[in-house]
């Protein structure tokens, strides 16, 4: 083997392992920033946006008794029942 095959199959080991990284990465849902460094949601990223969904689910309920037009009656049974749950 000549050293000008040598180098033609290392470029091409090396560009063939560069397209399976990259195909590894995107099928993660990550993908890579101007310098090529793997960026993307992890794990905890994704706990953290259903926690928010989750105090912005509550923060609407809030809003919504707060600002009822309602007796006090009916403002505690509907409390007590959002306590149950």
């Amino acid at each position: 083997m000549s050293i000008g095959t040598a180098l033609v199959v290392i470029v091409a080991i090396m560009v063939l392992g560069s397209v399976f990284r990259s195909r590894h990465h995107a099928s993660l849902g990550m993908g890579t920033d101007q310098h090529g460094n793997p960026v993307g949601s992890t794990q905890r990223e994704r706990e953290l946006e259903a926690e928010i969904a989750e105090l912005r689910d509550r923060v609407h309920v809030l809003e919504r008794i707060a600002t009822e037009e309602t007796d006090t009656k009916r403002l505690s049974a509907e409390i007590d029942k959002l306590r149950d749950e």
